[in-house]
């Protein structure tokens, strides 16, 4: 396990480069995130460990961020003055472009990754946006009408993209689609609903609307959605059956979740950071076989799928985790509140 410590900034978000495998960016943030700068680091692995390539100061908190899919060394930031910066790492100091739309915090952002010439926004605000970056403003703007606090595109697509937000929905936009009074919006999806009756069980009451902060596309089942947050619960959704509830219900952490990620390898395994201080590795029950006889051992628990061991080593918040694209499948990086970030192997812990 590596690690590299962010000095008087918090972690929020990390992600390995797409360009490289020793490559990783973070957005962190002075004061947890609540008042202060942000600090845009861009990390190399090497040898020797970890080792700071750049860093860029921002006069806000920095909240995430996302790699460029057609710049190898240009990266956005999300702050939480409501603006967006892009940096390019090649040049020292200022970012490449800045946009200031939204009227409060910027949560999210998430390359075009099949497009490769936009990316998205979400805000506090209510809205989603969609920029290029040769453009000052925005090409448009998606409102969801409850804080937003992930959106991201398909990476299946180039026209679909996602949220979820406070109001306890995944929404899924389309952008082919006529806008008319939808803006559009093609389905919304409650994360709360209760999961399909199982035999031999009693029916599953109405669990209470809570926020959702984080949702991920599965990489290979392209209506695969995977989503999380304060109820602890993760869950993932077959939006070609959007009234049918959850496919998968995995219990576990013991507080909200604030980042979920499918793994780019295997189409079944997802990684989650959560404030309660863990990594976690879980299959979703969608392997042949995979965890079928766990699923009513707890209640709560729906689909097969299990916890298949959790990384302790942080000792505040996980905020961000991130698979590494390259190489042996499992390795990933997580960064938390503890002004840490780990990389680590997931196989190093499972079954732990």
């Amino acid at each position: 396990m590596l690690e590299f410590r962010t000095q008087g900034f918090n972690g929020y978000a990390v992600k390995y480069s797409p360009f490289f495998d020793s490559r990783l960016a973070v957005a962190a943030s002075a004061n947890f995130g609540l008042v202060g700068n942000g600090r845009l680091y861009i990390l190399g692995l090497t040898t020797d460990g970890i080792v700071v390539e750049k860093w860029f100061d921002t006069q806000d908190s920095l909240y995430d961020l996302s790699w460029s899919e057609a710049h190898e060394n240009q990266v956005v930031v999300a702050a939480g003055d409501g603006s967006i910066k892009l940096f390019d790492i090649g040049l020292d100091e200022f970012p490449v472009q800045s946009w200031q739309e939204h009227k409060r915090e910027v949560f999210a952002v998430h390359w075009n990754l099949v497009g490769k010439d936009t990316f998205c926004s979400s805000s506090w605000d209510g809205c989603i946006k969609i920029w290029s970056p040769h453009r000052s403003d925005s090409l448009l703007t998606l409102p969801t009408h409850s804080c937003t606090y992930s959106a991201a595109y398909s990476p299946h697509s180039p026209s679909i993209l996602s949220a979820v937000s406070s109001d306890s929905h995944l929404r899924i936009f389309d952008l082919r689609t006529p806008a008319s009074v939808s803006n559009h919006l093609t389905l919304s999806i409650p994360i709360h609903a209760p999961a399909p009756t199982r035999p031999g069980l009693p029916p599953q009451s109405g669990i209470p609307p809570t926020e959702a902060l984080t949702h991920d596309w599965n990489k290979y089942r392209d209506s695969v959605i995977a989503a999380a947050g304060v109820d602890r619960l993760i869950r993932t959704f077959d939006i070609r059956s959007p009234g049918q509830g959850p496919v998968a219900v995995l219990p576990g952490h013991d507080y909200a979740v604030r980042k979920v990620a499918w793994s780019p390898h295997l189409p079944d395994v997802l990684l989650s950071a959560s404030y309660d201080m863990t990594c976690r590795v879980w299959t979703d029950g969608s392997a042949l076989g995979v965890g079928a006889e766990d699923g009513p051992s707890n209640p709560m628990a729906m689909g097969g799928g299990r916890e298949l061991g959790r990384m302790g080593r942080h000792t505040e918040f996980v905020v961000g985790v991130d698979w590494c694209l390259f190489g042996a499948e499992g390795w990933c990086a997580s960064c938390g509140w503890d002004e840490r970030v780990l990389v680590w192997d997931v196989r190093a812990i499972m079954g732990s």
